[in-house]
Formats: C-alpha cells, sequence, structure tokens
C-alpha cells in the first residue's frame, strides 16, 4: 500500500469499493472518515448501507466539515497513526462551500497541510467533475471550480491516484496494485 492513495471517479463507477479494498488489504488498523451528513431520508439510509458493509473492527469518525483537525488529532497520538479513509471530498466540499467563504478557505488550507504532515496511511475518495457538462448556476460552477482544483491538490500530494471507471481501477499516478 501506498502511503496516500487518491481514488477518483464518477458517481457509482465503484470508487469507494475500490477504495475500501485497497485500505484492507494494507492490513493494521483502518479508521473510516465519513463526511455525509444525513439531510434526508434517502441519504441516511446511503449512510447505514455504508456502514454495515464495512469491516466491523474498523474505526469510525464523523466529521462533515474539519477534515484538517481529524487529521491532526490522529498525527498528534502518541501511537502508530491508523490508515485513514476518507469518504469522500464532494459531500466535504458541499458542506464547506454552504458553510460560508472565511470557513471554507480556512478548513481547506488547514486540511491540505495535514495531508502533507500525517504521517500515516490515507485513502482519499473523490468525485471527478471534470468531465461533465458545465453547471448552469454560479453554485455549482464554483463547486465544480473548487473541487477540481482540491482533486489537482490532492493528486500532487499523494504517492498513486487511481481513478474507477465502471468499478475497473485505471492508474493514473504511481504504480498499480497487483
Amino acid at each position: 500500500m501506498v502511503n496516500k492513495l487518491l481514488v477518483i471517479g464518477g458517481i457509482r463507477s465503484g470508487k469507494t469499493a475500490l477504495a475500501e479494498q485497497r485500505a484492507q488489504q494494507a492490513g493494521g488498523a483502518v479508521v473510516y472518515v465519513a463526511t455525509a451528513t444525513a439531510g434526508d431520508d434517502e441519504m441516511a439510509r446511503r449512510i447505514e448501507r455504508h456502514r454495515r458493509q464495512r469491516p466491523d473492527d474498523w474505526g469510525l469518525v464523523e466529521e462533515p466539515m474539519c477534515l484538517g483537525e481529524v487529521l491532526a488529532d490522529f498525527r498528534k497520538q502518541p501511537c502508530e497513526p491508523p490508515l485513514l479513509l476518507i469518504d469522500c471530498m464532494s459531500l466535504w466540499m458541499s458542506n464547506l462551500l454552504l458553510a460560508g467563504g472565511e470557513r471554507f478557505a480556512e478548513e481547506r488550507e488547514c486540511f491540505l497541510e495535514e495531508v502533507r504532515a500525517y504521517p500515516g496511511s490515507l485513502v482519499v475518495v473523490t468525485n471527478e467533475v471534470g468531465l461533465g457538462t458545465i453547471g448552469m448556476d454560479a453554485l455549482t460552477r464554483r463547486f465544480a471550480d473548487e473541487l477540481g482544483w482540491m482533486n489537482q491538490a490532492l493528486a500532487e500530494r499523494c504517492d498513486e491516484v487511481v481513478m474507477s471507471v465502471a468499478g475497473l481501477p485505471l492508474t493514473l499516478k504511481g504504480s498499480a496494485q497487483e
């Protein structure tokens, strides 16, 4: 397992399953960092389905905003840091954009600094937004811009970048895992 892995793909591309598989193959402690909030019944069902699919021995942190703090907290612990599987950047980005400009900038910067500093393994899941149409409203366009820039910043900081297409991994950076 590489130290830092970015798994990128479209909706229902298999990116979360791929990320979970890679985390499980790494062996050792895994903490799932979930950014989703259950704003409606359908999302609550999605969250519950994800919970049931994860191994029982994985830890869980639910954090919709302060991902940098989560990484910093694990980094500062006296024991060996666990592999953190962060799912996903697009929901986190939505949460931040709705929180406002100053909070958005602070949380984004903090997170990117902590990605660099985190001494353990990271697996980060994100949606690819650069292959679709241009949004019809300002918020949608801003979301696509910000997530695209975040994806580029994460790809720069990660040792390996894998795109999931129809459940199949396509290695964009680093070496493919056998």
